[in-house]
């Protein structure tokens, strides 16, 4: 079973960039709690983070044929990712929408995601722990649908 995970704009600097709301674990350590994860639950991820919308929509294109599942922090496209929005509508397996903080305890502006309707579901405001968290969700979501 292959999972995308999927880390939008900025994330690359999760340790540096204001650390009192992201922490201090770095893109590079999340990424390898996942790792880990995966091979506890026998599945493989293809990690990628790109600053770009398009970079992100074109890996969700890439891989609409032979993923079962994926985790995305849209970051900052998650007001206005409308491309992002629809290229997720369009994937034939379960997307989570995942976020290191709790937007609806952050500023005003970011409590509405243009992703969320778009996606399975959302984990959020758990630290690194919301990427294990969907990890897990997704995970179990895409073998309920081999059954």
């Amino acid at each position: 079973m292959k999972i995308l995970i999927l880390h939008g704009p900025n994330l690359n600097l999760f340790g540096r960039r204001e650390p009192h709301i992201y922490g201090t674990m770095t893109l590079d350590e999340i990424n390898q709690r996942l790792e880990a994860l995966a091979r506890e639950l026998k599945v493989d991820l293809v990690v990628f983070q790109s600053n770009l919308e398009g970079a992100l929509v074109d890996m969700l294109h890439k891989h609409i044929d032979d993923a079962q599942g994926a985790v995305i922090n849209p970051a900052g496209l998650t007001q206005y990712g409308v491309s992002l929005h629809d290229a997720i509508k369009a994937m034939p397996f379960p997307v989570i929408e995942v976020h290191m903080s709790n937007l609806a305890a952050r500023e005003e502006w970011r409590h509405h995601s243009i992703i969320s309707p778009a996606a399975k579901g959302t984990v959020q405001g758990l630290g690194w722990r919301s990427y294990t968290c969907a990890l897990r969700a997704v995970v179990e979501i895409a073998r309920e649908g081999k059954a």
